[in-house]
């Protein structure tokens, strides 16, 4: 588990440096999950070991939002002033993340197919 927790947090530190050289007006650790996911997808596979911890590392996703939440709060004032664009970014972003789910989905199924498979008529 610790040389998965290792290559984890590599990455997003690979990912806060790049950001920060950059200037990418992105979070480090979206640009460190990103570098990451890209890495496996270039091996082809994942290793028995980070597989096999992954589930570890899901149930304990709460712990991720941590900062997120902590950030919120020390900027309460700003989100409470700004309320109204902060909402309708979160309600359009939903919506829009349903619709291309939706479209992926569509399109990924073989043609012809009216639902899902597995789903009966």
């Amino acid at each position: 588990m610790l040389n998965t927790l290792t290559l984890m947090l590599l990455y997003q530190l690979g990912g806060e440096l790049l950001v920060r050289l950059l200037g990418l007006p992105v979070p480090g650790p979206v640009v460190g999950m990103t570098l990451l996911f890209l890495t496996l997808l270039a091996r082809g596979h994942v290793s028995h070991e980070t597989r096999e911890h992954v589930g570890s590392f899901l149930q304990h996703m709460s712990l991720f939002f941590v900062p997120a939440g902590v950030g919120v709060m020390v900027h309460l004032q700003r989100v409470a002033e700004e309320w109204l664009p902060i909402t309708l970014a979160l309600v359009i972003s939903t919506f829009a993340g349903m619709a291309v789910t939706a479209w992926v989905i569509k399109a990924m199924l073989p043609k012809g197919a009216d639902h899902a498979p597995g789903e009966q008529a």
